[in-house]
């Protein structure tokens, strides 16, 4: 029998779709870690990307703290974390240190974007702005972020895209999501559920990476961009 059929077979099974651990649970768990981890890593980066962005003040400690963290690898942090947090309850064994790991994956390019994207918008662009009678966070709201916005949403798409293919590992703890199957998949000797799992994996990111990149290119239209500061001097 070969892969093909071996899939087949195996796909043909309601029990692996719909299962305690069908494919489409295992998904659910895998969007449902993958965005929260990217949730708590916004709020964490996107302030202090605008902020250093927007200020200059602490970038070159923000970047420098950034790339650290991007360094680490996520294997080695959730094994840093787990004997700190294993008598947690009822999370700290298998999922507070897969959410510490990928939060700290995912913070890094959207710091780094976000101040990248701000520190290119044009200064005469600002002063304009400043011109218009605008304050810091009207400036940064209705100028900056908007010239940036393609930037950010890079800074945006890369953490994405990192979180979704790296949550896999979360399943080494317990925490569930596409990578039980290709545990299971390699415990079980089952070739079918191992390919499942890394197809259902790369089929994830892609469509990961293909949403915030259509999302980019909205957002880099000179329409939108341009909206937020016609607006600001409508009001003016």
């Amino acid at each position: 029998m070969t892969l093909i059929d071996e899939v087949a077979a195996w796909l043909s099974d309601p029990a692996h779709w719909t299962g305690p651990d069908g494919m489409l649970p295992r998904l659910l768990e895998h969007l449902e870690l993958s965005g929260f981890c990217m949730a708590l890593a916004i709020v964490i980066a996107l302030p202090i990307g605008l902020w250093i962005g927007h200020t200059g003040r602490g970038a070159a400690l923000a970047i420098r703290a950034a790339n650290i963290g991007q360094a680490l690898p996520t294997l080695g942090v959730i094994g840093i974390v787990w004997p700190l947090t294993a008598n947690i309850e009822p999370y700290g064994f298998d999922l507070i240190p897969s959410v510490v790991a990928l939060t700290a994956l995912a913070i890094p390019p959207i710091v780094t974007n976000t101040f990248a994207g701000l520190r290119q918008v044009d200064p005469e662009a600002i002063e304009a702005g400043r011109g218009m009678g605008m304050r810091e966070l009207q400036l940064l709201r209705l100028v900056e972020v908007p010239l940036a916005l393609p930037s950010i949403l890079a800074g945006l798409r890369i953490s994405a895209v990192q979180v979704v293919a790296t949550a896999t590992l979360a399943a080494v703890l317990g925490a569930g999501g596409l990578g039980r199957l290709i545990i299971d998949g390699i415990a079980q000797q089952d070739d079918a559920q191992l390919f499942v799992g890394a197809l259902l994996v790369a089929v994830l990111a892609i469509a990961t990476e293909l949403g915030f990149a259509a999302l980019q290119r909205v957002a880099a239209s000179p329409g939108l961009r341009a909206r937020p500061a016609r607006e600001s001097a409508a009001d003016a």
